[in-house]
């Protein structure tokens, strides 16, 4: 594929709606939650994009790739990258979302987080210059990197963490947002004195609502089958805590709808929380438009297993587990994390973070895949820059466009929304 065909996007080319896909994206999940969906999805443009990774990932497939394929992560936008503590309580810059992951053509993962630059910083108020220079200086720093990682010893690959650029203004606010992110924390906010003593959790509907009791036993007995999935260390640390309440919450916007259970326990004492998070995992948007894919035994294991390919570090406790035919991820529940806002992106805020998404994702790339090819297709000049550039202006000029048919369709009834939750 030369480089410069990787700026076409031809939307003549779709046989498809946009709406159908995304109608089809939600079938199987709660259906009294997709209004929140659809509200998430109607604020923006970029919040559009957010939930419709089964659109792009079907756009995507039209395009054609490389044929070189990495371990994806799948929905690449700036919001999924941000602040989290590793073992040790040191704070990390990192992608956060994974949900999507998956083997695929590492290009694909650049032109959607570049349309993300362009959508972003359009709805932090940049000119279309200043989104289109950013997104050059994501692929210029992405390039760099990758060139770097092609000749590094592959130890020193992995062991790479993204440390350059920590301060600048929108990392610096998201370490601090993290810092102040704890267990503790969400024990005072999500939680409430029980009746029967001790903590429970306080409903806040329709985000945060309690469960049947049969439901929150479910819930704890699939923790048996997660217990197995951690190494022994993180297998110790588990058996010390013990699970008092479990209530349902809803997540994101591409997530709203399906199952997300958060379990509180506690280990030594009544301040030591601790919040899993049991996610229902569907499967990739991606996995129908690639050939070739190895079978998914079960989902939340490939989001673990992409997980840890792609972060320099991962959640101790992360694992997956199995409800009635359903698969879930287990995770700590936002221990210590955060995430970049829109309007972090204001002024030189975009251009700053545009930095840090290529390092990132350049590290990613290099882990989970051969970074010498990756340099050799990108060449030394400027014409896979540019190409992405130009795809990622006309993709959010796109995405825009299928914005304004899904607000015609909540218009028309077709769809309910509800915003503001």
């Amino acid at each position: 594929m030369p480089r410069t065909d990787q700026a076409e996007w031809r939307p003549k080319q779709r046989n498809y709606k946009p709406l159908d896909l995304l109608l089809a994206q939600v079938r199987g999940r709660l259906p009294d939650l997709l209004p929140i969906r659809w509200g998430r999805m109607a604020a923006s443009p970029f919040g559009f994009f957010r939930g419709a990774t089964s659109v792009m990932a079907a756009d995507l497939a039209l395009c054609g790739s490389t044929g070189f394929h990495v371990q994806m992560y799948g929905d690449a936008h700036v919001r999924n990258l941000g602040a989290y503590a590793v073992h040790d309580d040191r704070l990390v810059f990192d992608a956060n979302d994974f949900d999507e992951t998956c083997q695929g053509p590492w290009e694909w993962d650049l032109k959607r987080m570049a349309t993300s630059i362009i959508l972003a910083g359009r709805e932090a108020g940049q000119a279309d210059d200043a989104c289109r220079e950013a997104v050059l200086v994501f692929l210029s720093v992405y390039g760099r990197r990758v060139s770097d990682y092609s000749g590094a010893p592959l130890i020193e690959v992995a062991r790479t963490f993204v440390h350059r650029h920590l301060t600048s203004q929108p990392i610096t606010r998201a370490l601090m947002k993290a810092e102040r992110s704890s267990a503790l924390g969400n024990l005072e906010k999500l939680t409430k004195p029980g009746s029967r003593g001790g903590r429970v959790f306080h409903e806040r509907k329709p985000v945060l609502r309690s469960v049947s009791a049969a439901r929150a036993r479910e819930v704890i007995a699939s923790l048996r089958a997660y217990r197995e999935t951690l190494s022994e260390e993180a297998r110790h640390l588990f058996d010390r805590h013990h699970p008092v309440d479990v209530c349902f919450k809803v997540v994101g916007t591409g997530s709203v709808g399906v199952r997300d259970y958060v379990v509180l326990l506690f280990g030594n004492g009544e301040h030591d929380p601790l919040f899993l998070q049991v996610k229902e995992e569907p499967p990739s948007a991606y996995a129908p438009h690639l050939q070739g894919q190895k079978p998914v035994l079960n989902e939340g294991h490939r989001v673990v297993s992409g997980q840890r390919l792609l972060q320099a570090e991962s959640d101790m406790l992360l694992g997956w587990t199995s409800m009635q035919g359903r698969d879930y991820l287990v995770r700590q529940l936002a221990d210590h994390k955060s995430a970049m806002e829109t309007e972090d992106l204001a002024g030189s805020g975009l251009h700053d973070y545009a930095q840090v998404c290529g390092e990132v994702m350049a590290k990613g790339h290099a882990r989970a895949g051969d970074a010498a090819v990756l340099n050799g297709y990108i060449g030394t000049g400027t014409k896979f820059a540019e190409a992405i550039t130009q795809f990622a202006v006309a993709y959010a000029d796109q995405a825009t466009k299928d914005h304004a048919q899904l607000l015609a369709a909540i218009r028309s009834g077709k769809l309910r929304a509800q915003r503001g939750v």
